[in-house]
């Protein structure tokens, strides 16, 4: 008898084993519209085996979501990169028939979304930013104010920042993206912001730390950041998170994006123990163990999106 049973569970483990991925995931993250991941400032699809969204693609495809990460400038204006972001989610829709998307933010990544949710709302089902520089940041700000335009502190960092950005572009494959740091500082000062927001206010709060509307033009609107600069010893990019934190003051921030700027349609939460790179599970997941883990909060996110019908 306990031969036979054994038999049934070693036919059960091999029938498993050898059917195909679809016929066993899950169904939580099966969103109707694809997921577009949108990288931030500096940002990238993937360099080698590392991704800006480390991980986060693989963790919402395993329980059935379609993902596609795209690549923008990694330093630009957010209407540069926004119109560059419009070609590939039209690419996308074509090659999928789905006929919208949902576009995922962060940082930068959140109001190049909203650029395209504004122009072709018609072609977006959502729009989610994470940590994303709404109402500007104090570190834009304190970079304009220490190197001005025209000055020779300005005309340095801009060269070494626009070096740094080709560079990003180049090892993560990118073609034809002109990079300007200048006006990327630009548009995620609090006076850049201002000026976009007002040309595409879709979802932004019209109170200083409120939420926004949850759905503009059938485009639903949500948001989520962290407010601990400094969360994991091992990670050798935290103490520069903990340094451009000061910028802020008392306020809470990331350590890029204080939590009111981080602010648009349904905030989800503004609160969470991460930093601006643990949102995306960087630096290569080092983050915050005592906090709930990002691909946690994408994956809840995606579920959220479908259960909406999006």
């Amino acid at each position: 008898m306990n031969k036979q049973f054994f038999k049934k569970v070693a036919a059960l483990a091999l029938s498993t084993a050898i059917l195909p991925a679809t016929a066993w995931a899950g169904t939580y993250t099966a969103t109707k519209y694809p997921i577009v991941l949108v990288h931030g400032l500096f940002g990238f699809d993937n360099i080698g085996p590392v991704e800006y969204f480390y991980g986060v693609s693989s963790a919402l495809r395993a329980d059935g979501a379609k993902v596609y990460t795209t690549q923008v400038a990694a330093a630009n204006s957010t209407e540069v990169r926004g119109e560059q972001l419009l070609q590939q989610v039209k690419q996308i829709i074509a090659v999928t028939g789905s006929g919208k998307i949902n576009l995922i933010g962060h940082s930068h990544g959140g109001p190049t979304a909203r650029y395209v949710a504004s122009v072709r709302p018609d072609l977006v089902a959502s729009v989610t930013s994470i940590g994303g520089v709404n109402r500007g940041s104090k570190v834009a700000d304190f970079l304009m104010g220490i190197a001005p335009v025209g000055s020779l502190s300005n005309a340095v960092i801009v060269s070494i920042t626009n070096g740094l950005a080709t560079v990003i572009n180049f090892l993560s494959g990118g073609k034809g993206l002109t990079q300007n740091s200048q006006a990327a500082v630009n548009s995620l000062s609090t006076a850049g912001s201002l000026k976009f927001n007002a040309a595409h206010p879709e979802g932004v709060p019209t109170s200083s730390c409120g939420e926004g509307a949850y759905q503009v033009n059938g485009v639903a609107y949500f948001s989520w950041s962290g407010a601990k600069p400094y969360t994991n010893a091992f990670d050798i990019l935290d103490p520069a998170l903990a340094l451009t934190s000061l910028a802020f003051g008392f306020e809470k921030n990331d350590g890029l994006v204080s939590s009111c700027s981080s602010h648009l349609g349904k905030v989800i939460r503004d609160d969470y123990a991460m930093n601006h790179l643990d949102e995306v599970n960087q630096t290569i997941g080092l983050v915050n163990i005592f906090e709930t883990n990002p691909l946690t909060l994408f994956r809840q996110q995606a579920n959220r999106l479908k259960n909406l019908g999006l």
